[in-house]
């Protein structure tokens, strides 16, 4: 008797008791693998002992697709099969061999993930997305965000969001590299595997992460820059990676991070949160507030020479004294495009407080 997907309905008594309890009875399931006997091969077929559940067969296209591991097998071998839901003429099971190796390769892979492992893998390609990988003749995806901090450093180094393929090329880099990494996503349907060898520097953090808590100061380590913020080791313990976002590097807005960094670079930074075995820090957080005593340093009408940072269609954010930032806007220009033409970046103009607004951190000027 022939069991297929679709009858085995978990609702009913029959459905629940083969779910449960499949060994008990005596006939073969789709969509399973199976330990066979190799028996012999006569032309374009191959016979198999399938044991309680009598003879199969390989034939036909599965046989041609299959030579190569029949051309291995000798009379008593065992290897794994598919039962592909039909029977032959002489009552022979429809057996795959080429199908089974796949599906048991898609076993093991889920395997891997479910019990967390570090395995090693060689890169055999890349695109501007991130690098591909084989496991077991499973092709496998590593994005870009999951590469470690030094490798992504090394990636995305010197590229703009404007030029971001170029990525791919620097990728290419690491094509024939082995890497470890950890599987985080198996999706046998729609073929997709997914790694990170970000995840694999997390294994035995977690019990390093419980020494540290929030609020807490630690010496850091810059080790990787990027566009969103900085990659740091603890200098007391480098196998604990932090980050920092830019948000928290300081006051004034930057660009990049390297505007106020190096790598390689010892920091004191300060803990502002822990979660998921991950450390978050701040440079701004041990930093003096420069707005909370605005109205000592600035007033408004007050003139005050400013260099250009940057220009948007917002308007120009400008340098001023005391680490403060103020907000030169568009109207002081008929167009963003007169604004950039008349503002260049780094140029030292002198201009006038228009408006203070502490409890924003904002100051508003105009053209002197």
């Amino acid at each position: 008797m022939i069991v297929k997907e679709e009858e085995k309905d978990s609702g009913s008594a029959f459905g629940q008791a083969l779910k449960n309890q499949p060994q008990n009875f005596g006939f073969l399931q789709t969509n399973r693998l199976y330990e066979a006997k190799f028996i012999k091969k006569i032309p374009r077929q191959a016979f198999f002992d399938l044991g309680r559940f009598g003879t199969g067969v390989v034939y036909g296209a599965e046989f041609q697709n299959a030579k190569d591991i029949i051309k291995s097998l000798k009379p008593g071998d065992k290897t794994h099969v598919k039962f592909l839901g039909n029977e032959t003429d002489e009552g022979y099971a429809d057996l795959s061999l080429t199908q089974a190796d796949r599906m048991k390769v898609w076993q093991e892979i889920k395997e891997i993930q479910e019990n967390g492992e570090s395995i090693k893998v060689k890169v055999v390609d890349a695109n501007k997305g991130g690098l591909i990988i084989i496991i077991s003749k499973i092709r496998a995806f590593l994005p870009v965000s999951q590469l470690s901090g030094e490798n992504y450093q090394k990636m995305s180094e010197n590229i703009s969001q404007e030029d971001w393929q170029k990525l791919a090329e620097n990728l290419k880099s690491l094509v024939g590299k082995e890497l470890n990494v950890k599987v985080i996503s198996v999706n046998p349907r729609s073929q997709k595997v997914i790694v990170s060898e970000r995840e694999t520097l997390n294994e035995n953090t977690k019990e390093l992460v419980s020494k540290y808590q929030i609020g807490q100061t630690v010496g850091v380590i810059v080790s990787s820059l990027t566009d969103f913020g900085i990659f740091v080791h603890f200098a007391d313990n480098p196998q604990i990676e932090g980050l920092i976002y830019n948000s928290e590097i300081g006051y004034k807005f930057i660009s990049h991070p390297k505007e106020a960094v190096k790598i390689g670079e010892t920091l004191s930074a300060k803990i502002i949160d822990i979660r998921n075995n991950k450390i978050f820090l701040s440079l701004k957080a041990l930093k003096t507030n420069p707005w909370e005593k605005i109205g000592d340093k600035f007033q408004t009408g007050q003139a005050v020479k400013g260099k250009i940072y940057k220009v948007s269609a917002f308007g120009a954010l400008i340098n001023l004294p005391q680490d403060i930032q103020g907000l030169l806007p568009t109207t002081a220009f008929t167009s963003a495009d007169e604004m950039k033409k008349n503002l260049p970046i780094g140029e030292e103009k002198e201009f006038l407080i228009e408006e203070i607004k502490p409890s924003e951190q904002r100051i508003t000027l105009k053209l002197k």
